[in-house]
């Protein structure tokens, strides 16, 4: 039987339900669009009512997780560890334990960013959620892996798109020292507590991006040891 088959047979539903987790997970970050819009405009009650949604989203994604975790048999015959593929699905999952808490804080203290700033601020919450969804383009593209057992130009491919992501965090990081420096110049505007709020999102976001790094440097890992 030609290797090919033989990993078609043993490794490539595996994977399946870690593309499904992580494109639920990153459902949840991509809520965070319209509910920091609804911040914006003051609209607290919706805000809430995306709050709940991506609470929910959560929650279906700790679902699959737990199902990967019990359903993912031992001694897969893959040139990765099934050690790997499960610290994988930690760290992705972390992403949405993420927007969840991004979520959950912002309602609860209803401290919405300056007019001044939302502009530059929302392209910083679209670019870290660009993180997210580069991070769920490699995993999709770990079938396409599997199939030429994680050798050749697939690799090289996947390589790429990692370095994408690499990429796109670094873009955050510049975003997010821009909007520092803009706080610090109107923080006088705001009590104590609601101007180092306000830092703790700008941190918060980051971290989106921050771990969809992870993620892809996960992967890297993975492939150096195959």
């Amino acid at each position: 039987m030609a290797v090919n088959n033989i990993l078609g047979l043993f490794a490539h539903s595996p994977l399946k339900p870690l593309a499904r987790h992580s494109a639920k997970v990153t459902d949840c970050c991509k809520y965070l669009i319209p509910f920091f819009e609804y911040t914006f405009q003051g609209d607290w009650e919706n805000a809430e009512k995306l709050r709940k949604k991506i609470s929910d989203t959560e929650r279906q994604a700790d679902t699959l997780k737990r199902e990967i975790r019990l359903k993912l048999p031992r001694g897969l015959f893959m040139p990765i560890e099934r050690t790997d593929l499960l610290e994988l699905v930690t760290q992705q999952d972390k992403l949405a334990n993420y927007a969840k808490d991004i979520a959950g804080r912002m309602v609860g203290r209803q401290c919405p960013f300056p007019p001044e700033m939302q502009e530059d601020f929302m392209k910083y919450v679209v670019r870290s959620i660009d993180a997210a969804e580069q991070a769920h383009l490699v995993i999709d593209e770990m079938d396409g892996l599997l199939e030429t057992g994680f050798k050749g130009r697939e690799v090289q491919f996947v390589n790429r798109m990692i370095q994408t992501l690499d990429d796109i965090e670094d873009d955050t990081d510049q975003m997010q020292i821009k909007l520092r420096l803009m706080l610090r110049s109107m923080e006088n505007e705001f009590n104590p507590i609601d101007a180092m709020f306000l830092y703790k999102i700008l941190e918060w976001i980051g971290v989106l991006a921050d771990q969809a790094q992870r993620v892809g440097s996960r992967i890297e890992l993975m492939l150096a040891r195959s």
